[in-house]
């Protein structure tokens, strides 16, 4: 009775110690408070944010709100991210958004919200990613957005803004990010963005700019991609400052009306891409030779002069254009010659309607390039072999994906495609049926014009960065769009494993780093956005966008102090039941008694809580047939489970029982010792008074008995046991 009481008592202090835990954990007020104002400004159809209205927003995981994990200075938590992106919401945005003051990342991508964008959200300067993309937003942007001094990446992308980029963006010195395409911003370009040195990617094409191009821009040194592509800077041509941009990769300043002459690039030596295309430059194409890692090379649809300089010749280029213009002279063949064309290379060269009338060198171009000779005069010489197959007037330009299944062999039956598994294409496990995470994905402005060269360092890229197995990633499809941006669809398949899934904690890892644009920088295949994450199958209950590995770590650190304060609670009740039987009871009745205790359980991937009963009717009820050894710790078993798996069932004898903690403990740390050369833990049995440890069967023995000879082993010498000792030392 004593023992019930005492039972009692430590439940309830344990219980109360983990409601206060759990009410330790308060927001700020005033934050509260403007959720819900933000909320209300919000329709939300799909009713995804209908736990806003209960308990508090950080130890209650509202939907989308992730906080610090440890208090502020005034006592309460406060909201780190609001990651509300594709949750179909329409409505406007909060001026109460200012009263987040410390978040950091605010992401409303791909909703249909409209209206302006509050100039409070100014207020907030310890936003690090304003992220409002494909929405309907309109208006100008508030002066105020120039006060975030510690944002990195503004995306405004895809809405309906109008009016003039701000001179206050001046102050935005560590922005890296500006991605305002796709509005309807007007004027002049403002030269105080020249301020802004840590600007690596400047988007700002398909607006209604006019103006001139501000010489200024020249100073932004750290500059990699500037896309204009679409404005109209009638009456200008580019800076001769330009040619100063030394660390541009891509220079896109497509149907801008610009004209005069083109600039000499030829110094900047990591230029990949040129794209001046429709425009009215006039005067020759620049004589001196640029950067050799040139992909794309477009200067169509001018009016340029002059011959084709012979010097046009590089190792990696994908697509010339040149076709609408006024050149002439010979078509350089040395274009095509130089080149060594890997299998999957592609190379097309368009010089459509100018006034070309030779051809320098031999006609003869490989199966990898495309020349497209229509339209000069050229084509009507029927004294050039072959001439009449490139004066054609047919046009295809696919880039078509190349799929990478290999799964044709692998029988249909048995994968439930109905629940959205399905084999993985490149697993070395052959025919792997699993549930694969599915992202969509687009690359903004890659400076490339023909992806497949480039799947393969693409794909090393993506899993790298998520620290995954090149075979976990396939891409699924792929299509260029305008822009051109590349939208891709991938497919992340599990590593090999018994449920053929990922764990929630993995999924909530690869979201957090696409949704938090966690990869390394790439300025050759650009800035990326995140399209969406659909969860299909066996994920379709889960919610990515509640929780993140940051966001949760405050609320894991409590739920383990209420765990550790549980745990040590009844293992006070043990302690107090194990004293009070041993006066009672002699210590052969001692290990029954446990019986009677609470038996305590812990949850480690990949280790197995096993039943009493599962392991007897593994082991035939421990019967002396299946007995394969014995050492200090107990008998070891050999025992076939229920799936016809065979285990090594190691059960404890009476001298070698330890405390339900400090079992416990050891299966714990055994679970963490991962090594080729060690036996698996595969599972555990701690129940009426068992202590058992359930490892991989090892038909041949232990690495001591083919070291010492045991008698079954002396058929291998001394020599070639030295050697094993040493393989696995």
């Amino acid at each position: 009775m004593w023992a019930l009481r005492v039972h009692g008592y430590a439940l309830a202090v344990s219980f109360c110690f983990i409601a206060l835990v759990a009410a330790s954990r308060k927001t700020d007020p005033l934050e509260v408070k403007a959720l819900k104002d933000i909320k209300k400004s919000l329709i939300d159809p799909s009713d995804k944010l209908r736990n806003w209205n209960k308990g508090d927003p950080c130890a209650a995981n509202w939907t989308g709100v992730r906080c610090f994990d440890l208090k502020g200075d005034d006592g309460y938590f406060h909201i780190r991210e609001l990651y509300l992106m594709t949750l179909n919401l329409s409505g406007t945005l909060a001026p109460q958004l200012g009263m987040l003051s410390h978040l950091v990342i605010m992401n409303f991508m791909w909703n249909n919200l409209i209206g302006t964008i509050p100039k409070e959200i100014g207020h907030i300067t310890s936003l690090i990613l304003l992220l409002l993309s494909g929405n309907k937003l309109s208006g100008s942007l508030p002066d105020e957005l120039g006060n975030l001094k510690n944002l990195n990446r503004l995306q405004v992308d895809e809405n309906q803004l109008s009016g003039l980029v701000p001179k206050s963006f001046a102050n935005l010195v560590h922005v890296k990010h500006l991605h305002m395409n796709n509005n309807s911003f007007n004027g002049q370009l403002p030269s105080e963005l020249s301020n802004v040195s840590n600007l690596i990617h400047l988007l700002l094409d398909n607006n209604n700019f006019s103006g001139y191009l501000p010489p200024e821009f020249s100073k932004l040194q750290s500059l990699a991609i500037l896309q204009l592509d679409n404005n109209n800077f009638s009456g200008n041509g580019i800076p001769s400052t330009f040619e100063n941009l030394l660390s541009l990769v891509k220079l896109s300043l497509r149907n801008c009306s610009l004209e005069g002459a083109i600039p000499d690039f030829s110094s900047i030596r990591n230029l990949t891409y040129l794209d001046l295309s429709w425009n009215q430059f006039t005067g020759p194409i620049p004589s001196k030779k640029l950067a050799d890692n040139m992909t794309t090379f477009d200067l169509s649809h001018n009016k340029l002069n002059g011959s084709i300089p012979r010097g046009v010749v590089y190792p990696h280029l994908q697509r010339l254009q040149l076709e609408n213009n006024l050149l002439s002279g010979s078509v350089p063949a040395t274009i095509w010659q130089n080149i060594s064309f890997s299998k999957k290379a592609k190379l097309i060269i368009d010089l459509d309607n100018n006034l070309l009338s030779d051809i320098f060198g031999d006609l003869n171009p490989p199966i990898n390039v495309t020349l497209r000779l229509s339209g000069n005069p050229v084509c009507k010489k029927s004294n050039i072999q072959g001439i009449g197959q490139f004066c054609a007037h047919e046009r295809r330009d696919v880039d078509e994906s190349e799929s990478t299944n290999s799964t044709d062999v692998c029988p249909i039956q048995s994968c439930p495609v109905d629940n959205f598994f399905e084999y993985s294409p490149s697993s070395p496990v052959h025919c792997f049926c699993a549930a694969p995470l599915r992202v969509g994905y687009r690359l903004k402005s890659p400076s490339f014009s023909y992806f497949p060269p480039y799947i393969t360092s693409f794909e090393s890229y993506i899993t790298a960065s998520l620290n995954l197995s090149l075979f976990q990633l396939s891409i699924d499809s792929y299509e260029w769009e305008k822009g051109p941006r590349l939208r891709m669809y991938f497919k992340f398949f599990p590593s090999y494993n018994d449920s053929y899934t990922f764990n929630i904690s993995e999924i909530l890892r690869i979201g957090s780093i696409f949704a938090s644009w966690g990869f390394p920088r790439t300025d050759f295949f650009g800035p990326y956005e995140l399209l969406n994450v659909t969860l299909l199958g066996p994920y379709a209950n889960m919610i990515i966008n509640t929780e993140s590995g940051k966001g949760k770590k405050g609320i894991k650190v409590a739920i383990l102090i209420a765990a550790a304060a549980s745990i040590l609670a009844i293992s006070v009740i043990i302690i107090l039941n194990l004293l009070l039987f041993r006066r009672k009871l002699k210590y052969r009745h001692l290990i029954s008694s446990k019986r009677m205790s609470s038996d305590i359980y812990i949850k480690i991937d990949g280790v197995k809580s096993f039943t009493l009963k599962e392991l007897t009717h593994a082991t035939n009820k421990f019967d002396i047939s299946t007995k394969v050894g014995e050492g200090g710790y107990g008998n070891v078993y050999k025992g076939i489970l229920s799936d016809e798996t065979v285990v090594a069932v190691k059960r404890a004898g009476e001298n070698s029982l330890q405390g339900q903690k400090e079992f416990l403990t050891e299966i714990e740390l055994l679970s963490r010792l991962h090594h080729r050369n060690l036996v698996s833990l595969l599972g555990y049995c701690n129940e009426e008074g068992e202590q058992m440890l359930v490892y991989e069967f090892m038909p041949n023995g232990t690495l001591r008995e083919w070291i010492s000879g045991k008698e079954s082993y002396r058929n291998f010498s001394f020599e070639i046991r030295n050697v094993i000792y040493v393989i696995f030392r």
